[in-house]
């Protein structure tokens, strides 16, 4: 409804609605930092985003470019998004620097160059591939992307001698059912094999679902109300924890301000929400009425897919922060044996899809924890302060 200041100003009517906005949907109060205690991190800096166009890469590449930094440089494989949020920048922040550079996160020699040109003094990987099912099909994907374009990074912020690198995680990663959940945990691996190794700022940050990030429920909801429905619901016990795009944006630049060598965080989202109770909320908002104007239709888990989304694994212990919202995952060291396995892993996918199956194998069987059957129950955190 429009605001009661806006009615007694004669500016809109009693019949006028305001869009449906994101923080509607969240069920409690959005998460508000302070961008002062990051500006060491950003201000007068060279930073680099990878995955710059996508929805939390473009997000952080607004949050940064207001902090003032000496030069942004927003890298992504698609130029047609380098467009988009080069040309958004321009716009709003004339005054910041901004070096758009079209690149594939898996061509190495490629990503090394532009890391040795700009030296950055910080780095935000947010390039991967996230759609579950979709990574279910394309198993090399998924591995080449996610991981070997993660390596690809890190090898370069080593070689450029990057500060601070921060990996934009998932919660998909805890005891994952699905090959995008694994890769990501492999990624974790990564950026922690190498910063113990190099003694580096490098750190991953693990999150829930964002809402309103492209392909997400939300637009996809959305869609669907506009069509006249159904909306379609996998089932109607699936929770997820979620998070606006820009709260999720201003805890990870909070968290690579926090993080010491191959640390991992978790951002605090609250409770989690049944997803149907977001399709209800937004058929409410829509003014319609489930049932005699819209039908909610349930399609059944996909492959890869779990009831429960968790923020940390069965056998990891938690600690505080300085934020209160962003949790300290106080991990046990990776094998250094791991390295091997993923050279072989990322050698195996590099042969095409033919090896799709074996690939498979070698995934799952490097992460102890995999579930194979989707449906999982909800963990609860062992507390533990240092």
């Amino acid at each position: 409804m429009p605001s009661l200041a806006d009615l007694v100003s004669g500016k809109v009517g009693i019949t006028t609605l305001r869009p449906i906005e994101i923080q509607d949907l969240l069920r409690r109060d959005p998460v508000v930092t302070d961008p002062t205690s990051i500006g060491e991190l950003v201000t007068n800096r060279t930073v680099l985003v990878t995955g710059a166009g996508g929805s939390i890469g473009s997000e952080l590449c607004r949050q940064i470019a207001a902090l003032d930094p000496t030069l942004l440089v927003v890298l992504d494989h698609s130029e047609n998004q380098v467009f988009e949020i080069q040309g958004e920048l321009a716009r709003t922040l004339p005054r910041v620097s901004i070096l758009p550079v079209i690149a594939d996160v898996r061509n190495a020699p490629r990503i090394r160059e532009v890391f040795l040109r700009y030296r950055p003094f910080a780095v935000f990987h947010a390039a991967a591939h996230k759609h579950v099912p979709l990574m279910e099909e394309n198993v090399v994907e998924a591995v080449t992307n996610n991981i070997l374009g993660t390596r690809n990074v890190v090898d370069a912020a080593i070689d450029a001698e990057v500060t601070h690198f921060v990996l934009i995680s998932t919660d998909k990663a805890v005891r994952p059912t699905s090959i995008m959940g694994a890769s990501k945990r492999i990624a974790e691996m990564v950026v922690r094999r190498a910063a113990v190794r190099e003694g580096r700022h490098f750190v991953a940050v693990r999150f829930g679902n964002v809402l309103g990030s492209r392909g997400s429920v939300i637009p996809t909801f959305l869609s669907q109300i506009e069509r006249g429905g159904p909306i379609t619901v996998t089932h109607p016990e699936m929770r997820r924890y979620f998070m606006t795009i820009p709260e999720a944006v201003q805890l990870v630049l909070q968290a690579g301000s926090l993080g010491a060598n191959g640390e991992l965080f978790v951002l605090d989202m609250g409770e989690p929400v049944k997803i149907v109770d977001l399709a209800r909320d937004l058929v409410r908002l829509s003014g319609l009425e489930e049932g005699s104007d819209i039908e909610i239709r349930y399609t059944g888990l996909r492959p890869g897919e779990k009831l429960y989304e968790e923020v940390l694994f069965g056998d990891e212990e938690i600690g505080e922060t300085a934020h209160p919202k962003i949790i300290r995952v106080l991990a046990d060291e990776p094998d250094p044996g791991v390295d091997g396995r993923i050279n072989g892993l990322i050698q195996l996918a590099q042969t095409g899809s033919a090896a799709e199956g074996r690939l498979r194998e070698l995934l799952i069987g490097m992460i102890p924890d995999f579930i194979l059957e989707p449906v999982a129950p909800p963990m609860v955190p062992r507390r533990h302060s240092r």
